[in-house]
């Protein structure tokens, strides 16, 4: 077996060690049996934040009556947790980098020996496969098919580990990653949050005449008008040079693939299939929530959609609009009818209801400003996705 990663920084060439975690880690046995530590106290293992505080991460208190039996976990100590969780069926092992505190007694809690940099604990284990292949061979299934595995049985596995510095590198190296990716979701998120706020200004809201937040240059009260008047339904057929679409929720239309069978389509029956427009709206009545999506090409759709065409407005300022709360929760609901999957929108109904109405070049301002806000959504989307692959792919290669 090589006992050299893949890839490694610079300075460091001797083998990694093979050997049991037990050599690294030790079962500990404190409990908080004078109650130095209360509900308060109480920590959760997560596969995506690690150690954190119960209520802090589930706004509330889990633990049980007493809290005297409970395991103390200190600053530097490892937890393993055999709940299963996405692709751990097996549980989860992480490094407490916040206060020490208490877990349940279905935690096992460890010791970090010397020669461990305690971090490097949870780096290692953090890659599914590795955790997975590591645990199986210690698993047992109980009588109830529960999975078996003592606080001392999960350390007889095999792990190969590197020296204490080299441990020190690899985890500095994965907390950089691990930061620039925290940076870009708080930018995300704040991009998300921005773009919901300016959806509630830029619109009227209740019987308003004019939105909070107005370009220069507009002062015009706006109107409201039956969406039916707007946009008017049409059924052209007859293009059969025209690719087929297939609609993907927030994302628009794509020609379908004819080599994947999941997305067969009666190929004999395009003469009947109706013409839609870059920037015109399809309705499918039955299918996602809303049911309105906005055609991002030309081409054909299935004879089971309704599509919308409209004159002199903007297509992309509507479709905010349509893919907002209030059309979705407030406007569209009274025209649906139906439960959960069986729901169905009532395309005649839909189109009396009254949505707001202000001249081209408002629309097309307000559209712009809201295009840019998803152009950094998504490019933000984006680095966290590469960064995230380069961290999954250093997990692989770093280590033996």
């Amino acid at each position: 077996m090589e006992k050299k990663p893949a890839i490694r920084f610079e300075g460091y060439s001797d083998e990694w060690k093979k050997g049991r975690l037990s050599e690294y880690l030790d079962v500990s046995t404190q409990k908080n049996t004078e109650g130095n530590y209360s509900k308060k106290d109480v920590l959760s293992v997560s596969g995506d934040y690690g150690i954190i505080n119960q209520i802090e991460f589930h706004g509330k208190s889990l633990a049980g009556a007493s809290v005297l039996n409970y395991g103390v976990v200190q600053n530097g100590d490892v937890v393993y947790t055999k709940s299963p969780l996405n692709a751990n069926p097996y549980g989860i092992i992480k490094t407490n980098k916040g206060k020490s505190g208490i877990v349940s007694t279905l935690y096992a809690v460890y010791r970090p020996k010397e020669g461990v940099f305690p971090d490097f604990i949870q780096v290692y284990f953090e890659e599914s496969s590795r955790m997975n292949n590591y645990v199986l061979p210690l698993v047992s299934k109980g009588a109830k098919n529960d999975m078996k595995i003592s606080a001392e049985n999960a350390l007889k596995g095999t792990v190969v580990f590197p020296a204490y510095g080299e441990q020190v590198e690899i985890c500095i190296f994965f907390d950089h990653i691990n930061a620039l990716i925290d940076i870009h979701q708080c930018n995300l998120d704040r991009m998300i949050a921005t773009k919901k706020s300016m959806l509630d200004k830029l619109f009227p809201q209740g019987d308003a005449k004019v939105p909070a937040i107005r370009f220069e240059g507009f002062k015009d009260e706006w109107e409201k008008k039956p969406l039916g008047e707007l946009f008017e339904e049409y059924s052209e057929k007859g293009h059969e040079e025209l690719p087929p679409l297939m609609i993907i929720q927030g994302a628009g239309t794509i020609p379908r693939n004819e080599s994947d069978r999941k997305l067969m389509y009666n190929k004999a029956n395009l003469s009947g299939y109706k013409l839609v427009r870059k920037g015109d709206f399809i309705v499918h009545l039955r299918s996602f929530e809303g049911g309105l999506e906005i055609a991002t090409t030309t081409g054909i759709i299935s004879p089971a959609y309704h599509t919308l065409h409209g004159e002199n407005v903007d297509s992309d300022f509507y479709y905010a609009y349509f893919r907002s709360r209030k059309f979705i929760d407030v406007d569209l609901r009274h025209h649906v009818y139906g439960i959960r999957d069986g729901r169905s929108i009532d395309i005649n109904g839909m189109k009396t209801i009254l949505i707001p109405y202000t001249s081209y070049e408002e629309q097309k301002q307000i559209a712009g400003y809201l295009n840019s806000l998803d152009e950094l959504i998504g490019l933000y989307r984006i680095r966290i996705e590469k960064l995230k692959n380069i961290k999954a792919a250093c997990l692989q290669r770093m280590f033996v």
